[in-house]
């Protein structure tokens, strides 16, 4: 009894927690409206208008590493915080996920704008509304609360592994199979700010309303499951043979190239539909569809090259349990769900030339198989 009341009060947020999310939650906040950025046009909206996002991730992330670095240095902050406070911070990030999502949900419905972006969409199914969201882009204080959430998210896997991977350096447990991890996602994190544009074309941006799913997808589940290899490996030492890290790195490799590929190729041609794809002028569906590169291979080869870089993730935690490979699981099913839902979108917005479109390449995810 003492173990399961020990670790109910675990998920109890502290009021330390609570002071540490708030502190990153507020630091992005206000990072992401006063550090110089990028200004890019996101896609047009059914109305014609089209928001600006200033993409200063980048820079907003490097100046919290140095913030960081300087706060541990001289004492102020322990590098392993994050990690001694994870459940806690887990339970605190759900807890604001729902409120979040709730206030949503009561703003959504008593909105009575009229433009794209903010104009409600209601079921009057109080779930669907709830977890699907009502609004397309919501604000709040002139933040774009679904391109800050994203942020904070991705931003907040990086910070949960450094402290991990500090509690596995103390613990005199870091081996190659840490390195390789923390190797694989901090080249993952950097590398998305860094080409943090390319957001503003995916689906998330453009089509997916605000809702509980999406508050709950970027602020707890991408941080705190992309991270559970991090916390396997600290607790379980694991030595790969030299052909399985080779094989590791192929596999990052290769699905890094076909992911940041496939959502490079379709950022360029919307926002140039003649530029060359692969030194080739771009093959055309109906005028609309891109079914050149990546794109006339599979019809969502992106998702194919996450896939990959999923499991490159969990690989370096061998093969001795099925916890690591939780998230490279969750992610199949939910890419094989959300890849069912993005047909039903496209075949109902451009109808005979999707058709036509599905002909030329009939493969979804999985060339060959899928």
């Amino acid at each position: 009894m003492e173990f399961d009341k020990s670790l109910l009060d675990s998920f109890i947020p502290s009021l330390s927690s609570v002071v540490v999310l708030s502190s990153y939650l507020g630091y992005l906040a206000i990072a992401g409206l006063v550090l110089p950025g990028k200004a890019v046009p996101g896609a047009v909206l059914s109305d014609g208008s089209r928001l600006h996002y200033r993409c200063n991730g980048l820079l907003s992330l490097v100046l919290l590493l140095v913030l960081t670095g300087i706060g541990v240095y001289l004492g102020w902050i322990s590098p392993t915080v994050i990690a001694d406070k994870g459940i806690e911070l887990l339970s605190a990030t759900l807890l604001f996920s729902v409120l979040v999502s709730v206030v949503l949900y009561i703003a959504g419905t008593n909105s009575r704008h009229t433009s794209a972006s903010l104009k409600p969409h209601v079921t009057g199914k109080f779930i669907d509304d709830w977890w699907f969201g009502i609004q397309l882009n919501p604000h709040f204080m002139g933040i774009d609360l679904k391109f800050y959430f994203v942020r904070a998210g991705m931003m907040a896997w990086l910070f949960i592994n450094l402290s991990i991977l500090s509690k596995t350096y103390l613990a005199g447990t870091a081996n190659l199979s840490v390195f390789l991890y923390q190797l694989f996602c901090a080249i993952y994190v950097i590398d998305y700010f860094y080409h943090e544009e390319f957001m503003t074309s995916t689906w998330d941006i453009i089509a997916e309303r605000m809702g509980f799913m999406l508050v709950f997808g970027d602020l707890v589940f991408i941080p705190f499951t992309f991270s559970i290899q991090g916390w396997w490996l600290l607790k379980n030492q694991v030595e790969l043979p030299s052909a399985a890290i080779i094989a590791n790195c192929i596999i990052f490799i290769t699905g890094y190239l076909v992911f940041r590929g496939a959502n490079k190729q379709k950022h360029i041609f919307k926002k140039n539909p003649k530029a060359l794809i692969w030194g080739k002028p771009p093959k055309l569906v109906g005028g609309k569809l891109l079914a050149s590169g990546y794109w006339g291979v599979a019809r969502h080869c992106n998702y194919l090259g996450d896939l990959m870089l999923a499991l490159s993730f969990s690989l370096p935690c061998g093969a001795s349990s099925v916890i690591p490979y939780f998230y490279p699981i969750y992610l199949f099913i939910l890419l094989i769900w959300r890849e069912r839902r993005d047909e039903a979108r496209c075949s109902q917005k451009y109808k005979e030339i999707w058709a036509e479109y599905c002909k030329l390449v009939p493969w979804r995810i999985f060339p060959y198989v899928y």
